[in-house]
């Protein structure tokens, strides 16, 4: 039993819900977040959290197998072991959904297991697991139910021979070999891991490259390293249907040619999560793919109903939906705030590792701006050969007027970390003289980003003369 009237209600406990929940109480709401599953949503339950677990454990074993490099004789069987690295990522899991049940009861946000339906305006219906149901009242509503896979009719998933990234982060078995479908951040990151722990992968990708909503060079780089790793990559390509052949599946592609593979990962497309949810009900807009329509305030078309995270389409990344979030909830609760959503970085987790801010070369040039590119290779680094990684290079994009970055992307060891501080230069509009003119420590790999920004006029001192 719950207590009936709240001024703050979240549907969806992911990392919209949970984020803006904890905000509203901070700032005096009565809350209480409605959750079918575990808390943390997709991120921390299917994607993020174990995704990144499992990739760590594939670091720690091309570590290991590399040890001579670094003057380490290992001796013995090496070997990777699936079933440990599930089982060590399910105690990360546990262990930080219990982080935010933690947070709740210090905060005093009501949580509630259930399925929640919005009867009215601020009237919601929760049945629980065992059937039985509660009505909620609450002056503001918040909707962050997040997304889902898709199922494409060509490929559909059963969860069993064709999975998706859900299913991915849970197997206890290993295949021999492994067709991913879809060369986008999901789809390499895990083609880096499977490869790395021993499966025979291939990718498909429709369009004419890797990462293909990323940087052109970003691309080129990331297909090279795949195919170093002995990763099959077909670009350009349209898989027509798959169906088992004997105890294989079978992947048609357009032309006739036939890839077979033990598992089928598809890696494209989400649904929204809006069906069900009685939005229809109190007349909340929809976007033409199911998608809750939003303003900058995280406001939808009725009043006192919010909605954030992937429910909302746009750029659908865990630590955007946790800023939505809280703008939605400061909104919710009196604030007066609009979402910004200059200079977010984003990781792609791939063996190396690509981080993205702002604008590629391609978009910069589409909006008719001249432009001044810096690059600057890991090669040319003193902390990347001690690591003994040195693929990779930072490229930025600055426009030629005024010096502003435009965009930066970074591919190599710790990439995901390094684009912060271009995406804090983006935000707060440091030029790439300024951001060049940091003294940068050395021997670090974030040299690379200075050099970077000193090669957008020439002036890298460890690169040679431009041309």
């Amino acid at each position: 039993m719950v207590d009936s009237t709240y001024d703050f209600a979240v549907i969806g406990g992911g990392p919209a819900g949970y984020v803006a929940g904890v905000r509203a109480a901070q700032r005096g709401a009565k809350c209480i977040v409605i959750e079918r599953g575990a808390l943390g949503g997709t991120c921390l339950n299917w994607g993020c959290i174990p995704s990144k677990s499992l990739i760590r454990s594939a670091d720690v074993y091309r570590s290991i197998k590399r040890s001579r490099d670094f003057g380490v004789e290992i001796t013995g069987e090496i070997r990777a072991d699936l079933g440990h690295m599930i089982e060590r990522k399910d105690k990360i899991v546990a262990g930080l959904v219990k982080g935010i049940e933690g947070l709740f009861k210090a905060h005093r946000v009501e949580r509630f297991a259930g399925e929640a339906s919005i009867v009215e305006k601020a009237l919601i219906r929760v049945r629980g697991a065992e059937g039985d149901e509660e009505e909620i009242r609450a002056d503001k509503i918040l909707v962050s139910t997040g997304a889902r896979p898709a199922q494409i009719p060509a490929f559909p998933i059963d969860g069993k021979r064709i999975i998706s990234s859900d299913q991915a982060v849970h197997l206890k078995e290993l295949p021999e070999r492994l067709l991913i479908i879809g060369a986008g951040a999901i789809g390499c990151e895990f083609a880096c891991f499977y490869r790395e722990i021993g499966v025979e992968v291939t990718v498909v990708e429709l369009l004419d490259r890797a990462l293909p909503l990323g940087d052109e060079d970003v691309s080129k780089l990331i297909e090279r390293e795949l195919k170093k790793q002995k990763i099959k990559v077909l670009t350009g390509r349209k898989i027509l249907k798959v169906e088992p052949s004997g105890s294989e599946m079978a992947a048609q592609i357009e032309g006739g040619d036939l890839v077979a593979a033990d598992l089928v990962l598809v890696s494209i497309g989400r649904t929204f999560n809006t069906d069900n949810l009685g939005l229809d009900k109190i007349g909340v807009a929809l976007g033409e793919r199911g998608d809750v329509t939003v303003n900058d305030k995280m406001e939808t078309n009725v009043p006192g109903v919010y909605a954030a995270g992937d429910v909302i389409g746009g750029l659908m990344l865990a630590h955007v939906a946790s800023a939505e979030g809280v703008v939605a909830a400061e909104n919710a609760t009196g604030g007066d705030v609009a979402m910004d959503y200059r200079g977010i970085p984003a990781g792609i987790f791939t063996h190396p590792e690509v981080g993205v801010v702002g604008l590629t070369e391609r978009q910069a040039r589409d909006e008719g701006r001249d432009l001044r590119i810096g690059r600057f290779q890991m090669r040319g680094l003193g902390k990347a050969h001690a690591e003994r990684e040195i693929s990779g290079e930072v490229k930025i994009i600055a426009d030629a007027e005024d010096d502003s970055i435009l965009g930066v992307h970074v591919v190599g060891l710790h990439a995901a970390d390094l684009v912060h501080e271009a995406a804090m230069a983006i935000r707060n509009n440091i030029s790439a003289v300024d951001l060049g003119g940091t003294i940068h420590s050395h021997p670090t790999l974030s040299e690379a980003v200075m050099e970077a920004a000193h090669d957008v006029h020439g002036a890298a001192i460890h690169n040679p003369p431009k041309k």
